[in-house]
């Protein structure tokens, strides 16, 4: 806590993640025992792989999983840039199987690349309550210098609505007033999508 995680070695810090160790086995052995391999290893064990070394239970192979994955999704959104509609569409492809409204928020940074997505509304099957104030929170709390705004059309059609163009200005107004354009607002539909930005249906690839 007075240093921060840089000053742990490779070792220290998995054991941070394990907590303990086991009866005859203390947390730094088994960490290095995970470790023999290196990280790539450790990256691609599955929980049932983990779980075949000597002291990993059900609990610490569910958790050691979990924080590889985190690893894996961050280092995921530092190496995608959205340059187009296409770009944004295909990090939130699962949309297109939703059966509800949904309402995310793809935070960028001022080259383009993703510093998260944000799901901050769900609805009904055919409209979302949308608030402002909640599309650009986590957009300030990351220090996003702009936002792509996507939500689906459970219809399978995703032209675009009055409703979904009054808030396109809505949040363009804010993003302006606030310094956080909006860049697009996409529509995903069953198999296509809608660039509000552009005018533009596209088939989904």
């Amino acid at each position: 806590m007075r240093h921060g995680p840089g000053v742990l070695s490779d070792a220290e810090l998995l054991a941070v993640l394990l907590g303990t160790g086991t009866q005859g086995q203390t947390v730094m052995e088994l960490s290095h025992a995970l470790l023999k391999d290196g990280w790539a290893r450790l990256s691609r064990c599955t929980p049932r792989e983990l779980m075949q070394v000597r002291g990993m239970g059900q609990a610490k192979a569910a958790t050691l999983s979990a924080a590889l994955e985190v690893g894996h999704r961050v280092e995921q959104g530092l190496s995608l840039r959205v340059k187009g509609p296409e770009d944004a569409v295909r990090l939130v492809s699962d949309l297109r199987d939703r059966d509800q409204e949904e309402f995310r928020v793809i935070l960028l940074n001022t080259k383009g690349y993703v510093l998260g997505i944000e799901t901050v509304f769900r609805g009904g099957v055919d409209r979302v309550e949308v608030f402002p104030r909640e599309v650009f929170r986590p957009a300030v709390a990351r220090s996003a210098a702009s936002i792509v705004v996507v939500h689906n059309h459970p219809s399978g059609d995703p032209s675009p609505s009055r409703q979904d163009r009054a808030l396109t200005r809505r949040l363009e107004e804010c993003g302006d007033v606030m310094g956080i354009p909006v860049v697009d607002h996409l529509i995903v539909g069953r198999s296509r999508h809608a660039s509000l930005h552009q005018g533009l249906l596209t088939e989904l690839s």
